[in-house]
């Protein structure tokens, strides 16, 4: 149960980053923000009174909700009309689109940060090289020398430990590689490794390209932890774009998705299974991190309600005036965002229920 409710926690900690990116952004811009609340559901606490007129001094409320779930920026003429010209419907374009993005910036810098503390107690860091060749594979000549240590693999830059193998495993039967090979970079084009399907000496089934590899421990500096914890949060953005490609095209379905209730179940389940509590607290810490990234991608989304469906309209109108002297009628957009807040809506609770299903065996 405690594990529950710091993961309850970690995740309402995280939307709440989410919207200080917001506050901050359109604070700095001069955009008035009406209210700017840590948490959910009644407030158990409010400062002063806002604003109520363009005219007067320029006040925001911040308030503590019951509910630690997450949190929100309230800024002046952000989903309506207002003749407030500090309301965020009459700033700039250009303010507007660093407004919208703050918060995905904000995740994004939160999950490096995460990562950069975990990595800090770190003497170095584990790489991935060419173990050498299975006997009876015929792979023997692939281009592959063992020692080679692997910088790419089929056009994917390997930026941490575990690339290799995992973009290796997606591949098809030609790859081409980029390796480190005797401190020299070394491509190779069309290397043929088709998976072999075999039966060993017990029996058991295998499916091998007949190639090995090594999992060499390598030194590093402060500098290199930090070029690492980045690496890391890249590699959770491309992890987040497969999983979407993935979704798109099938290969995992509504199922394998898991919304608010199945990540908190998975943040405990990871927490209670730990070993130790510096074990738990780490990894916690890095679902936390990969949780945080992962905000920051789907919000800029292209999508209807997302933020990145708020620049793409940006984006859009500017083209149209560009072109045409004309913007597409705010009273439009409203509604596609409607409309696509009512299917997120859908979406959350068809996740939600699958995820309870999950919790009870179904």
């Amino acid at each position: 149960m405690l594990y529950i409710i710091v993961s309850i926690l970690i995740f309402g900690i995280l939307v709440a980053t989410h919207e200080l990116g917001h506050f901050v952004t359109a604070k700095l811009l001069g955009v008035k923000v009406n209210e700017f609340s840590v948490g959910m559901g009644p407030a158990i606490w409010q400062s002063g009174k806002r604003a109520e007129e363009p005219w007067e001094e320029d006040k925001t409320v911040y308030s503590l909700r019951l509910l630690p779930i997450g949190g929100f920026c309230a800024m002046e003429g952000e989903d309506d009309d207002s003749a407030d010209p500090r309301s965020f419907g009459r700033a700039a374009w250009w303010k507007k689109i660093i407004i919208l993005c703050a918060g995905a910036f904000m995740n994004f810098i939160t999950g490096v940060i995460i990562i950069a503390i975990l990595y800090a107690p770190a003497t170095g860091f584990r790489a991935e090289y060419y173990g050498g060749p299975i006997e009876g594979y015929g792979v023997e000549d692939c281009g592959l020398l063992e020692g080679d240590r692997f910088l790419s693999v089929d056009g994917h830059r390997v930026l941490v430990y575990g690339n290799a193998r995992f973009y290796l495993d997606r591949a098809g039967e030609t790859l081409d590689f980029v390796v480190e090979r005797d401190g020299q970079r070394v491509e190779l084009k069309d290397v043929h490794l088709p998976y072999q399907e075999r039966t060993d000496e017990n029996g058991n089934f295998t499916r091998l390209r007949g190639m090995t590899m090594l999992s060499v421990g390598e030194s590093t500096t402060f500098f290199g932890k930090l070029l690492y914890a980045w690496n890391t949060a890249i590699d959770f953005v491309r992890v987040v774009w497969i999983s979407l490609g993935d979704l798109i095209t099938g290969a995992v379905g509504l199922r394998e998705l898991s919304g608010p209730v199945g990540i908190v179940n998975m943040m405990g389940e990871v927490g209670s299974h730990s070993p130790t509590l510096y074990d738990a607290a780490w990894n916690l810490g890095y679902l936390a991190a990969l949780i945080a990234v992962n905000l920051a991608v789907m919000n800029l989304l292209p999508l209807p309600a997302l933020d990145g469906g708020r620049v793409f309209f940006l984006a859009l109108n500017s083209l149209l005036y560009g072109l045409f002297r004309k913007r597409i009628d705010a009273k439009y957009e409203g509604y596609v965002h409607l409309v696509g807040l009512a299917a997120f809506m859908c979406l959350m609770v068809a996740v939600t229920l699958s995820d309870v299903g999950k919790l009870f065996g179904r």
